[in-house]
């Protein structure tokens, strides 16, 4: 019986994989955007069952057979080169730049004349036939009146990456071979996804949680399309948070506070998970512990660039905030969640409320021996106000529902996929993506209500739980997940 349950699993990672390969494949963003939702349905479909198989596996087998999926999930990404992102281009771009040694990104746009000798027909195709096709902006024609364009999105503004994601771009273009294009980043990706694996088995194993927990990240369908196959620097972002917050649950604020700020300043996102990294804190001296490190990292690693570069080293990103609506409750479909409920002036009050009494309540009731649950509480709420319409800031999420274990959060994720993706294929996509994120939230209020209803009442002896959280069985019996 044990032989055919690990069996079982394993079959069901091994159609995922097979799967993640023909998704990755399939071409279709532009083309045939539901045909491409029915691939990361099936996708979806398949990780829970394999997740949900891993239960019964038997407990010295689990981690074993995580970092095992886990690599061949991250591979399947390896497969074909960016399918539905371009932001792997302005990578490569931004570490050519900084090697050059002539040139900032927080300086020059890519279609800047100045940087012309840098160019090359990969990134800068010329002619009809080359920028044709989706995903291909027009920059200023040669004087011969040559057509030109190129793969870099908003190739007129200048860079929005903080330091220590255009840190690891130089350091992708240094060590990549000559060619080889934007392969060493998805490569760099998939490294970094099996580091937040591994990461995340670690700290699970050191609280003595369930290893199967960590393959919510490593299985999920998120992970080889974003971090890997469109390579997006937020898993460099997500491995910092993760490592942070594991140094903060095991009391080492200083340097878990330093590794967060270098998630900060790999991309800005992983702010939110601070706190998660405060919660429960009653003395000023344990907070400073955390925020004056992360403060500092944050603030020193913007020092080299602006001795470097003449404009701001923000770049692109007060313009990058007012393009997407952050600052428009009414554009497109911001705030969506939020809209339903409150005049559109209002949704900006809203967000600030919602953020400000969910990081109050956490700071005051949250763990601070599991700071992931309350970043998972923070990020996922951000996540629900201000509904974004790009599916990879989501990676975030699912490395904290991994270490967290409350699986519910993932339809957080899909959603997201279902705004980016799958709206896509409709005219109103606006309505789309709404859809998506309620049943998002709905799925977390059903979550809630289902562990509150077995949670044992205050005073009485602990029940068995109907949801098993943790690992609690011998070596060599199935262990819950």
């Amino acid at each position: 019986m044990t032989k055919l349950r690990t069996a079982l699993a394993a079959a069901l990672l091994a159609a995922l994989v097979a799967v993640l390969v023909l998704t990755v494949r399939y071409d279709g963003y532009y083309t045939d955007p539901l045909g491409l939702s029915w691939w990361y349905g099936a996708a979806w479909a398949l990780f829970g069952a394999a997740v949900w198989a891993l239960r019964a596996v038997p407990a010295r087998h689990v981690a074993a057979l995580v970092l095992a999926g886990s690599a061949a999930v991250a591979s399947t990404g390896l497969v074909a080169p960016p399918r539905t992102s371009t932001d792997a281009f302005r990578y490569a771009w931004d570490g050519r730049v900084q090697a050059s040694g002539t040139a900032s990104p927080y300086d020059h746009a890519p279609a800047d004349a100045a940087l012309v000798p840098l160019r090359d027909p990969w990134l800068f195709p010329e002619g009809e036939e080359g920028c044709a096709g989706p995903g291909r902006a027009r920059i200023a024609p040669a004087e011969d009146g040559t057509v030109r364009c190129t793969r870099i999105n908003r190739p007129s503004v200048h860079t929005i990456y903080p330091p220590v994601a255009e840190a690891y771009f130089l350091g992708v273009h240094v060590l990549s071979p000559e060619g080889a294009r934007l392969k060493p980043f998805q490569v760099g990706g998939a490294v970094a996804a099996g580091g937040v694996t591994g990461a995340v088995l670690l700290i699970l194993r050191r609280r003595g949680a369930p290893p199967a927990r960590a393959a919510l990240w490593g299985w999920c369908p998120a992970v080889p399309v974003e971090a890997v196959n469109n390579a997006h620097v937020d898993v460099v972002g997500v491995l910092l948070a993760v490592a942070g917050l594991g140094l903060v649950a095991a009391r080492r604020r200083l340097s878990g506070g330093a590794v967060l700020g270098a998630a900060v300043a790999a991309k800005l996102m992983p702010a939110v998970v601070l706190p998660g990294a405060l919660a429960g804190v009653r003395r000023w001296r344990d907070a400073a512990a955390v925020l004056v490190p992360a403060a500092a990292v944050t603030v020193l690693s913007y020092v080299p660039y602006a001795l470097l570069a003449r404009d701001s080293v923000f770049g692109y990103l007060g313009g990058y905030v007012e393009e997407e609506g952050y600052g428009d409750a009414a554009a497109r479909d911001r705030y969506a969640l939020l809209r339903l409920v409150l005049p559109d002036d209002w949704a900006v009050f809203g967000l600030v409320a919602g953020a400000a009494a969910v990081c109050g309540y956490v700071l005051w009731r949250g763990d601070p021996e599991r700071p992931w649950s309350g970043a998972l509480l923070v990020t996922g709420t951000a996540f629900l106000l201000l509904t974004p319409g790009y599916s990879w800031y989501a990676l975030l999420l699912v490395a904290l529902v991994a270490l967290d274990g409350r699986w519910e959060w993932l339809g957080v994720a899909v959603a997201g996929a279902a705004r980016y993706v799958t709206a896509q294929g409709f005219e109103e996509r606006d309505v789309v993506g709404t859809t998506a994120y309620a049943a998002a939230l709905l799925a977390v209020l059903a979550g809630w209500a289902l562990r509150h209803r077995h949670r044992p009442a205050r005073g009485a002896a602990p029940a068995a739980p109907t949801i098993p959280t943790a690992l609690t069985t011998p070596a060599g019996t199935p262990a819950p997940l």
